[in-house]
């Protein structure tokens, strides 16, 4: 199996038990992009449905399209929390945080 597979794989069995909270650690590490998008877009109705959900993720904008709230982690310390749409609605956090903005 690919990197990519077992990926998928643990993140379904992970869901199987139908859990109410689940942790996820880079969860499109190794994936295909077309797979990122498959997986993001269950990740949202999962979410819709009610799973909570935490994310470790590299990956920002996909993250914050997720996120009700945001911690951003720099040296082991918060560097930053607020909610998603405080994030991507201001110029310089998007432009320290995610690379685009001012």
């Amino acid at each position: 199996m690919s990197g990519g597979q077992q990926q998928m794989l643990a993140i379904g069995r992970a869901l199987m038990s139908r859990p109410r909270l689940v942790l996820f650690d880079e969860i499109s590490l190794g994936l295909a992009p077309i797979m990122m998008d498959r997986l993001y877009e269950a990740l949202a109705e999962l979410r819709a449905a009610g799973l909570t959900m935490v994310i470790v993720e590299q990956d920002v904008e996909r993250a914050l399209d997720l996120a009700d709230e945001v911690h951003v982690m720099e040296h082991g310390r918060f560097a930053l929390s607020g909610t998603a749409k405080t994030i991507r609605d201001d110029p310089m956090l998007r432009h320290l945080y995610i690379g685009t903005g001012t």
